[in-house]
């Protein structure tokens, strides 16, 4: 009898140890995986933060990324239905750009588009735009090298020739045009000068062109090119020279007090 009774407690003692093994194993595997996530239980792109813990409690993750590292919880694919990765896919480039400088160095640029988006943890897409210098020659580039010489405005305005015969001839006369032009910089002989000390940096200066200075083709020589540095030179002042940058122009016009003249 007291043999039996210590079977029957034997065997209870094997079966509660088989239920708490099978016990523990469900609870583990109900800990374990995507599904215990809180929400959302599933992560998009490359999350370090979207992961669980195996059976084994070591760290899987739940992220779309995961299918490429192979670090997947074990229920992810059935949790997140995730279908196959998808390659980034882009078109050919396009045509280089014009060049940032028509005169000297300056850079130039191309892009393509995304033909297909990366999804599900695919290869992520290559560079959509390139870069590269470029030496800017356009036929512009000799008229900036033009050194515009000027005077003050009081210089030439309403001259009249005291020993001109009435019978002479007189040349003749073509419309005037304003060019407005921004110094971007001026030397310190400038300062010499009352007039000249008015071409200081940032200044925006208005420089007429009368029929006396112009050249056959209608111009005075240095009159600026718009985005383009360019320079100048005061006709009176030794040493006095700087730089500006055309803005705009305007023709038949005439400048207002205190501006200056090409000569």
């Amino acid at each position: 009898m007291a043999a039996h009774g210590w079977s029957s407690v034997r065997l209870g003692f094997v079966v509660c140890g088989y239920l708490a093994f099978f016990c523990g194993e469900i609870v583990q595997q109900a800990e374990a995986g995507c599904r215990e996530r809180e929400s959302p239980n599933c992560c998009t792109g490359r999350n370090n933060e979207c992961f669980e813990y195996t059976k084994r409690k070591t760290v899987c993750y739940c992220d779309t990324y995961c299918q490429k590292t192979r670090d997947c919880c074990e229920d992810y694919q059935h949790v997140c239905q995730i279908s196959a990765a998808i390659d980034c896919v882009v078109g050919s480039w396009g045509p280089w750009s014009s060049c940032t400088s028509p005169c000297g160095v300056g850079s130039t640029e191309r892009s393509r588009q995304v033909s297909v988006p990366p999804r599900n943890g695919g290869t992520p897409c290559p560079d959509l735009k390139q870069r590269r210098g470029c030496f800017g020659n356009n036929a512009i580039c000799s008229t900036a090298k033009e050194v515009a010489k000027i005077l003050p405005d009081s210089f030439k305005r309403n001259f009249k020739d005291p020993w001109r015969r009435p019978h002479m001839l007189m040349k003749e006369e073509k419309a005037s045009y304003c060019v407005y032009l921004r110094v971007k910089q001026a030397s310190a002989a400038c300062k010499l000068k009352l007039w000249s000390a008015h071409l200081v940096r940032e200044r925006l200066v208005c420089a007429e062109c009368q029929s006396d200075a112009m050249s056959k083709s209608g111009r005075c020589g240095g009159d600026g090119l718009e985005s383009t540095r360019t320079f100048w030179a005061a006709a009176s002042v030794p040493g006095c020279h700087g730089s500006w940058v055309r803005e705009s122009s305007s023709e038949g016009c005439r400048c207002p007090p205190y501006s200056v003249l090409f000569v």
